[in-house]
């Protein structure tokens, strides 16, 4: 791969197919590769591409798992009675339920664009010019998620369940702030600057960002003046799983959790968990008794459940992971032939990923923080590998760079926003956060993902060259951005529709989930073609 970095941009990006016209002279690993047919190396591009799709949704897998459990950490409050002295220890959530859906979940599934657009960013450090890709993959990254991951989510539900938003107000402003967020992207391009970015348009892109969260938070708080006047309804604190909410639900009762949760000392020195279990009938508390024995060296879960983890135990964890990774898993369930053959073979596709991923240190350690962290890395790891073969497929195909931006790296780099809401959809009670990570996500795509590598460029020029930062194909963008704003109304219209029909965004009659996930993505169609052709100058 280090050739294939070495080699100038007109190298990579200039050369014409060899379809009838010049050979492309670009390679991956070895120089052998250019001998091959076009045809052939164009095959084997798309098939490495789609292997590293299947990587990006394994390791987000894993990073959804340590993100839950930073979400889950809580910080102990010990206050004494000075009447009675009695103790009261409360567990209070680090984390607010809407920052980490903006920050954790959004910034962390959004990762691969913004590492894509920061290393453009820096290749083209210096130049009057900014790297077109970065851009040109984050607008087409908006166009997936808001398409194509609406489309899946909505069928993930099973047959008749719905799960709808809880808190539309939280929702709506973070809707708001991701359709201003490509409005002033246009307003850039087209209406203050045409065709350049200076450093305060670039620094104001980055700051709206702290102005999201500042705006969100506040609506999650119910903050007089600075929140939309929406009820919330019976939001979940955790990502519960599906299969104990329906037993809740079977059962006819109701968990109902709070921000914080009390564990009250008596004076016999047992821990007591509160929280209320609301039947249909009436509401009584539940308690759990917890031994004192041991809680110094324990940390407290959601549930009251103690986890010692000592430092073997975390090696134990770690090896496990190593040996997981050659386990082919429930083949004794498959009873018929050929399914049993399709799941060996694609968990023996998986055994790479696996065992590169398994260097993921486990999530119990630092409650999640060093597996989130690392699991970044490699996502953005693979990204980058993503970009590669772009920029191999462009070069033998002939096809235009923004072409492959706006379609297959697009939907390549938004592979962790899909398995993330797809896994949100499944777990979550409500719609909240599946629907809520697209929204940030395209937020976080503009104010961070374009934002800091125009930060980066437009700085440097300023101090360095003392020119302003032009913007390659600002037209084309343009009009991907209008293309944009239709069909993501028709979107909308549609989730507010089954809100109005149904009472929920998703799930509902088999019939009509897969007639509204089949609408989103001809919506998608019509962007990705439009756009196309565009950027082509056909249109």
């Amino acid at each position: 791969m280090g050739s294939m970095q070495n080699r100038s941009a007109e190298s990579r990006h200039g050369i014409s197919s060899t379809f009838g016209h010049e050979k492309c002279e670009s390679y991956l690993i070895f120089r052998g590769e250019v001998s091959l047919g076009g045809g052939f190396r164009t095959f084997l591009y798309f098939l490495g591409l789609a292997y590293c799709f299947i990587g990006l949704s394994a390791i987000t897998a894993r990073f959804f798992r340590s993100m839950e459990t930073v979400v889950k950490h809580s910080r102990t409050v010990v206050e004494t009675n000075p009447s009675t002295n009695e103790k009261t220890v409360r567990h209070e959530k680090v984390w607010n339920y809407t920052i980490a859906d903006i920050t954790l979940l959004a910034f962390g599934t959004s990762f691969p664009q913004i590492s894509l657009a920061t290393i453009d960013a820096i290749r083209n450090i210096g130049k009057l010019y900014a790297g077109g890709l970065g851009p040109g993959t984050l607008v087409g990254s908006a166009a997936f998620d808001l398409f194509p991951i609406h489309a899946v989510c909505v069928v993930v539900p099973r047959a008749g369940e719905l799960k709808k938003i809880s808190d539309l107000g939280v929702w709506l402003v973070e809707l708001i702030w991701s359709f201003w967020a490509y409005i002033w992207l246009y307003i850039i391009l087209e209406v203050w600057t045409p065709n350049i970015v200076t450093l305060w348009e670039a620094s104001l892109t980055v700051l709206q960002f702290g102005l999201l969260l500042m705006h969100a938070y506040a609506q999650d708080k119910r903050w007089p003046y600075l929140s939309l006047p929406f009820a919330r309804t019976e939001r979940p604190e955790e990502w519960v799983p599906e299969k104990a909410a329906s037993s809740d639900q079977d059962n006819n009762v109701h968990v109902e959790y709070s921000e914080t949760f009390e564990i009250n000392e008596d004076e016999r020195g047992r821990i007591i968990d509160n929280f209320s279990i609301h039947s249909a009938r009436e509401a009584d508390p539940a308690y759990q008794n917890v031994p004192q024995r041991g809680r110094a060296e324990c940390s407290n879960e959601r549930s009251s459940t103690k986890t010692c983890l000592g430092e073997s135990h975390v090696l134990s964890i770690w090896k496990q992971q190593f040996v997981d990774a050659f386990m082919f898993t429930e083949w004794t369930k498959l009873n018929n032939t050929c399914r049993w053959l399709a799941r060996i073979s694609w968990q023996a596709l998986l055994v790479p990923w696996r065992l590169l991923f398994a260097l993921v240190p486990p999530y119990q350690i630092a409650h999640g923080w060093i597996a989130f962290l690392c699991s970044l890395c490699f996502i953005s790891g693979v990204a980058y590998i993503v970009t590669q073969f772009t920029d191999l497929i462009s070069c033998v195909t002939g096809i235009n760079q923004y072409v492959i931006a706006f379609t297959a790296l697009a939907a390549g780099t938004s592979w962790p926003d899909l398995v993330a809401s797809k896994i949100a959809a499944e777990r979550q009670t409500t719609a909240d956060s599946a629907i809520a990570n697209i929204a940030c996500s395209n937020s976080v795509n503009i104010y961070i993902g374009i934002g800091v590598p125009w930060l980066i460029d437009t700085l440097y020029n300023f101090i360095a060259l003392g020119e302003p930062l032009r913007i390659k194909n600002a037209k084309g963008l343009s009009f991907s951005l209008l293309i944009f704003f239709c069909t993501s109304a028709g979107c909308i219209a549609v989730l507010v529709f089954r809100r109005l029909t149904l009472g929920a965004e998703l799930g509902g009659p088999r019939l009509w989930a897969w007639l509204t996930s089949a609408y989103l993505m001809v919506l998608w169609i019509i962007f990705v073609v439009l756009s196309s052709l565009r950027v082509s100058g056909i249109l």
